[in-house]
């Protein structure tokens, strides 16, 4: 197997740190199982044993993971303690919900504007992808694939900061998800789909601006409705986590 340059090598370990990491949140990896030997993942992914390590050290930072000397590589809890869940106990999944879009709103709003400028075409079809899940799934779940389509626009800015940030955003936001009110109407579920089309297209149009202008009004919407959700309005305003 030919030597990858490290920028290479860093790419194809965030993307097996991505995959692993969505794994785990999903439920196929659930807490407690072994993870793949570093010698079936290399065969099973065709990248080299520095990659496979590489990506495990993530996953450990992340606190996805646990190496036992001799034994292997386990999944542990995936919603870490010190979590937002566990920060405010008496406020419930609707006020951590306003906390995390707040650091979102810091956070994705760049994001989409460096993502509209260095997406690959293999990164917006994974984007466009994840919207076509989002729409498709309507029930609870949905939580996991709307995320995922925030989760792929980190991916595409090349910046392991982005896309480490997300990855363990996404304990958080399940962890809130499990305690708030669960998603909004028809109506509202169809407002926050076109919300993100619009932050996919001007991604694909790589259109800085309007990226960076769509994402922060779909996270203003989204934090508008949490915070109505906190102020007790009727269960029909209340927000799915986007």
């Amino acid at each position: 197997m030919a030597s990858a340059t490290p920028e290479k090598r860093l790419n194809l370990a965030q993307q097996l740190v991505h995959d692993l990491s969505q794994q785990i949140l999903s439920g196929e990896l659930p807490a407690g199982s072994k993870l793949p030997t570093e010698e079936a993942v290399t065969k099973a992914r065709g990248v080299s044993r520095t990659v496979v390590r590489e990506a495990m050290s993530r996953l450990q930072a992340e606190g996805l993971v646990e190496t036992r000397r001799g034994i292997g590589t386990f999944v542990v809890d995936a919603i870490p303690a010190g979590d937002f869940q566990s920060a405010n106990p008496g406020m419930g999944g609707a006020y951590n919900e306003v906390a995390i879009i707040e650091l979102r709103l810091c956070l994705e709003v760049e994001a989409a504007a460096i993502a509209a400028q260095r997406a690959t075409s293999e990164q917006l079809a994974a984007m466009r992808a994840a919207l076509d899940g989002s729409v498709a799934t309507q029930s609870a779940p949905c939580m996991r694939t709307d995320f995922e389509f925030h989760l792929q626009i980190a991916q595409c800015t090349g910046n392991s900061f982005f896309i480490d940030t997300m990855t363990h955003l996404g304990h958080t936001l399940l962890a809130a998800a499990q305690q708030a009110v669960p998603g909004g109407d028809t109506e509202q579920r169809a407002l926050e789909a076109r919300e993100r089309e619009q932050v996919h297209a001007a991604i694909t149009r790589k259109d800085a601006g309007a990226a960076r202008a769509a994402m922060r009004l779909h996270l203003v919407n989204c934090l508008t409705r949490a915070q109505r959700a906190v102020s007790g309005c009727p269960k029909s305003d209340r927000t799915s986590i986007a």
